[in-house]
């Protein structure tokens, strides 16, 4: 994982290569419905406003992310910032939350890697954050991201099985 510097906020990023080509990859993360799929941390995502596939869409993400002390389950309001299917990259803005990441940045951006496999490329800005180190909170942000990216390729497999020839 790299921890990056600018623009006052805390940065940092993960990757990891999936074997499975671009297309089905960008089809399972591009897709607010499929987010549980591949994020095990998320229960339920849904949409509140706009379309999915244009800037300004709005999505509530809720599950595990971050331990609460009352046991609720963590969740994030995100607005779709920019979303280019041609280069397989979007970000998205979180404009509130129980978690305190308000005003953070997520981007994912896929590259062909070649035989059938993707290099997947995820990072992350947020706005320094009380009683936490800068260290501890890229990492752990790093740690769930990276869970994420290696349940793709099995998310893949899973929806392949589950697809009946026509």
């Amino acid at each position: 994982m790299a921890i990056e510097v600018g623009n006052g906020k805390w940065h940092g990023s993960v990757g990891g290569i999936v074997c499975a080509p671009i297309d089905k990859v960008w089809t399972l993360v591009s897709q607010t419905k499929r987010l549980p799929e591949w994020m095990p941390m998320v229960e339920r995502c849904s949409s509140l406003a706009g379309d999915e596939d244009e800037p300004g869409y709005v999505r509530l993400v809720s599950g595990f992310m971050f331990p609460q002390e009352d046991g609720e389950r963590s969740w994030i309001k995100e607005r779709l910032v920019s979303l280019d299917s041609s280069s397989h990259s979007y970000a998205y803005r979180m404009e509130a939350s129980n978690v305190g990441l308000d005003g953070s940045m997520n981007s994912l951006k896929l590259v062909d890697y070649g035989d059938e496999s993707t290099l997947i490329h995820w990072s992350f800005g947020i706005n320094p954050l009380e009683d936490v180190s800068e260290g501890s909170i890229v990492d752990y942000l790093g740690f769930l991201y990276k869970s994420c990216i290696n349940k793709i390729e099995g998310a893949i497999e899973a929806e392949s099985r589950n697809v009946s020839p026509a």
